[in-house]
């Protein structure tokens, strides 16, 4: 069962901000390989600079971490968003079947 400090900060990040859909992509791409910056602003067709908001937004609330430095530096999904990997997806689905209405 997923902490519900995780679930409140799921929700802020994903559902309650005009980002919450980049975001929900990021982590999507996150959880099948680590991408740079660069990467996922080209995977997504998005600005550098908007990834680079979003990247910034997702580590400060410990969604993602880094590894490596500069241009090198590659993200990957954080231990706290893996242990509440669940209330991840519980969100998306309610997020999806709101986008749906």
């Amino acid at each position: 069962m997923a902490d519900p400090d995780a679930r409140r900060l799921l929700w802020f990040l994903f559902a309650g901000s005009r980002g919450g859909e980049n975001r929900i992509r990021i982590i999507d791409l996150l959880k099948e390989q680590p991408y740079n910056t660069n990467q996922l602003a080209e995977k997504m067709g998005l600005d550098y600079k908007a990834v680079q908001y979003h990247m910034t937004v997702l580590e400060k609330n410990n969604m993602v971490t880094k590894a490596g430095e500069k241009y090198g530096v590659l993200y990957f999904i954080s231990n706290y968003l893996e242990h509440n990997i669940d209330a991840f997806y519980e969100v998306k689905a309610k997020i999806d079947r709101k986008a749906r209405k």
